[in-house]
């Protein structure tokens, strides 16, 4: 049985998802997918090697690795009692999510919460498990309808990592693993049966 509240540990790679409450929508119109790349930026994205993302209605995946924590000041008050890399790491993702609900609440003239807590993770520990997982979470879209090819879904990093454009994504270390761009567009279409990705499948979905 999956632990999917243990700690976050610095060098190690992990599966990260959640939804709303309940299964409820956590993106209501496009623009709510970027502003929430934006805070993830802000609040996680300096900690983390993020490999792949993938942002749907009511949930989404993320696949990223801790990095070591910066130096800090035993005395500082902002990071006191957060020098460990699961608790410093967890409220990094507890504002984003804080601040992202915030704004939607503002928006859409709401209240409380919006996501499930606490958020999961499954730790990754071999690269096969690694190259199909992102794999899996490409295909997310496609698999929940969608779309009716994930190759068309907008919110995801597939296209990043085919892309030549400047991207925050650790792209040459994901196509390291593949080969090269045309590797990884193959392994993808080789997912395209959904039975290659059945022991990947997560009680999230």
């Amino acid at each position: 049985m999956q632990n999917y509240l243990l700690p976050l540990e610095t060098g190690k790679v992990y599966h990260i998802y959640n939804r709303g409450i309940n299964g409820s929508n956590i993106f209501f119109e496009e623009r709510n997918y970027g502003y929430f790349l934006e805070k993830y930026a802000q609040y996680v994205g300096d900690w983390v090697d993020t490999f792949a993302y993938c942002l749907l209605k009511n949930h989404f995946h993320l696949l990223i690795r801790v990095k070591d924590l910066p130096d800090t000041d035993q005395e500082s008050t902002h990071l006191k009692g957060l020098h460990s890399s699961n608790n410093f790491l967890s409220k990094h993702f507890s504002d984003l999510f804080n601040a992202y609900t915030k704004a939607i609440n503002k928006a859409r003239q709401r209240t409380g919460g919006l996501f499930e807590t606490p958020f999961k993770r499954i730790l990754v520990k071999d690269e096969a498990y690694f190259s199909r997982l992102i794999g899996y979470i490409h295909h997310n879209p496609q698999k929940h309808g969608f779309v009716n090819d994930y190759r068309d879904y907008t919110h995801s990093s597939y296209h990043s990592h085919l892309s030549l454009r400047n991207t925050k994504l650790s792209r040459d270390e994901v196509l390291g693993w593949f080969g090269n761009r045309a590797a990884y567009a193959d392994f993808h279409d080789s997912l395209y049966n959904e039975q290659g990705l059945s022991d990947l499948i997560i009680e999230l979905d």
